[in-house]
């Protein structure tokens, strides 16, 4: 039997005017620490985020989301945060703010395979 090991991820979410409150799924962030796992997933769909929200400039929502993932895997050119070990990193892109990106409450799970489980979960919310 395989082990399972405990994960943390968080829905990504563009909600282009935070006083409505209103959002769209574009992607999902999961951590694994025991995996060494943190990585996100993203996919705009261009023309239910136009319909959503007519005025959002989705080339400076791709640059945030780009840097949101390069963040997240501790890439170069991620600034000091990515230089933050995989928790801190984890928590603070998970943390709760008032912008255009932002994430859901964090939930737990159990997974055997990280990657697998971020996808399924991203095709399951986003797609």
């Amino acid at each position: 039997m395989q082990e399972k090991y405990l994960f943390e991820y968080a829905v990504i979410r563009v909600m282009p005017r935070v006083e409505r409150e209103e959002f769209i799924n574009v992607g999902i962030i999961l951590f694994c620490a025991k995996k060494k796992f943190l990585n996100s997933v993203f996919f705009l769909n261009e023309k239910k985020i136009k319909a959503f929200c007519s005025e959002i400039g989705l080339d400076d929502l791709t640059a945030n989301l780009n840097a949101f993932q390069r963040i997240s895997l501790g890439a170069k050119g991620s600034g000091a945060i990515g230089e933050y070990d995989q928790a801190s990193r984890f928590r603070w892109l998970t943390a709760t703010r008032s912008t255009v990106v932002q994430c859901s409450k964090v939930h737990p799970g159990f997974c055997t395979d990280a990657q697998q489980t971020m996808m399924r979960l991203h095709h399951e919310l986003v797609l």
